[in-house]
């Protein structure tokens, strides 16, 4: 049998049905992996071996994943009887009294829940490093960050733990730690995969949940098992015409593709990005694509301000619900220095801001709608990062400088957020690498519901130039 992390999760699951491998066998593998990876990288929050091998016990239905080793992120995906935290001191110790329906979903398609990956407090910043857990390390170089929010799940199935797991994005916190860590992590839209319940969405919206994976048609399986309508859901992304999977393999034609080199707040490119933004570019022109330097004209400072409002108003009412738990006011020992700031803007921000915030974010999509009619546009292509990732400790939630902080965080994933603020789809790919030997990950974005084109043109890119055997020097699989 190949070693686990050798295989994607499509030909785990088709092993476990040729009887090549028991669903227990790769429990045990994925587990002593887990270990020693959390040694490594400080990768994961929580273990749930006793839940998992009941789960195989009591039997697995009959789906894409059968048998397969899965973990959620510590963030948006509670398990009935298991902690979530959300990365902060503020909810240690706090037990979930449901499962999420994303879970149920990933449970019926045979996935093997047996872990639990680190979150930053609240998905707050785009390094996986907290008070409550430490610093998440990137498997490249442990140095240097393996992206945020969902590093932790990055940092395992780049590792070779499991060959992909849950994540979630509210402002890329699925496509940064892909292109940090050599994966490919795909945003769904807005109303695509569930989010709760009780609540059907998170940061207004802007936030939603999917995976990251090292190969497309995992990311594109998993998409096709877990998305619709959530109960109490108030809109629903747009049905794909056909499987997510077919797209993969089907191929996309000719596309005339946006290259677009300044970020709304004015950011581009350092020459890392620059040379894997060149080289991408050169190889859509052998596949047959046009594409040319082009981007769409938005309020980079009204989106910044906007998310930057959205977000304290979210921990405002975070902290709010702590305090009246605790029964006293929240502070320094309950939440970071940077989630703090957040609180106190929060509550200080006044209720006309929020309905500006919301207007901005639908302008910005209007605009870039127009943008694609106007130029013919099927996809836009940025780099996911501006520049290489950066070691640990630059963008944690207790920076020595808070000036600094909000410079390199604004600066370091730029184009990111656009795609939450406006609910389109977009996909990081593995496709380029430092001369140090760090990922630098290449986004893809397409209009509301496009899911299937660009996976359709992953498909393509991956076939044309694979990534799979591509290890990082922390390799426990």
């Amino acid at each position: 049998m190949k070693e686990l992390g050798h295989c994607d999760a499509t030909e785990l699951a088709s092993m476990v049905r040729e009887k090549e491998v028991s669903p227990t066998e790769l429990l045990d593998l994925a587990l002593e992996s887990a270990q020693e990876a959390q040694g490594e990288l400080n990768c994961f929050s929580s273990f749930f071996e006793d839940a998992a091998r009941k789960q195989i016990k009591d039997g697995l239905p009959e789906g894409p994943f059968t048998g397969v080793p899965f973990a959620v992120k510590d963030l948006g995906a509670r398990l009935k009887g298991q902690p979530i935290t959300s990365g902060s001191r503020a909810f240690k110790g706090t037990i979930a009294d449901m499962d999420a329906e994303l879970v149920k979903r990933q449970r019926e398609a045979g996935l093997v829940i047996f872990g639990q990956t680190t979150s930053p407090e609240f998905g707050l910043t785009t390094s996986t490093e907290s008070a409550l857990y430490g610093q998440t390390r990137n498997p490249w170089n442990t140095e240097h960050t393996s992206g945020g929010s969902s590093g932790g799940a990055s940092a395992c199935v780049a590792s070779g733990v499991i060959p992909m797991a849950h994540a979630s994005d509210g402002g890329g916190s699925i496509r940064i730690p892909a292109a940090c860590t050599g994966l490919v992590g795909l945003k769904p839209s807005r109303g695509r995969v569930p989010m709760g319940p009780p609540l059907s969405e998170n940061w207004f919206g802007l936030s939603t949940n999917h995976c990251v994976a090292r190969s497309v048609r995992d990311s594109a399986t998993l998409l096709d098992v877990t998305h619709g309508q959530e109960p109490g859901a108030r809109y629903i992304a747009p049905p794909p015409e056909n499987s997510f999977l077919s797209a993969v393999e089907r191929e996309p034609g000719p596309l005339k593709i946006a290259v677009w080199n300044t970020a709304p707040n004015g950011v581009k490119p350092d020459k890392d990005a620059k040379a894997g933004l060149d080289a991408t570019m050169k190889l859509l022109g052998a596949l047959g694509h046009h594409v040319e330097e082009a981007g769409p004209v938005l309020d980079g400072e009204a989106l910044g301000k906007g998310m930057m409002i959205m977000v304290s108003s979210f921990m405002a009412s975070v902290a709010d619900e702590r305090a009246a738990h605790f029964g006293r006011q929240v502070g320094e020992e309950d939440f970071e220095p940077v989630s703090l700031r957040f609180i106190e803007l929060g509550r200080q921000i006044p209720m006309s801001e929020l309905v500006k915030t919301n207007n901005a974010f639908m302008e910005a999509a209007w605009q870039m709608e127009t943008f694609m009619d106007e130029g013919g546009y099927d996809l836009i292509l940025a780099p996911t990062l501006s520049r290489a990732p950066v070691k640990l400790g630059v963008l944690g939630l207790d920076p020595p400088d808070f000036d600094q902080y909000g410079v390199d965080i604004s600066s370091f994933a730029a184009w990111c957020p656009v795609f939450n603020q406006t609910g389109w789809p977009a996909i990081s790919l593995p496709l380029h690498w430092t001369d140090d030997g760090l990922p630098l990950g290449m986004m893809f974005g397409a209009r509301l519901g496009k899911e299937e084109l660009l996976y359709s043109i992953a498909g393509q890119i991956e076939r044309a130039q694979p990534w799979a055997d591509k290890r990082p020097p922390v390799w426990v699989g």
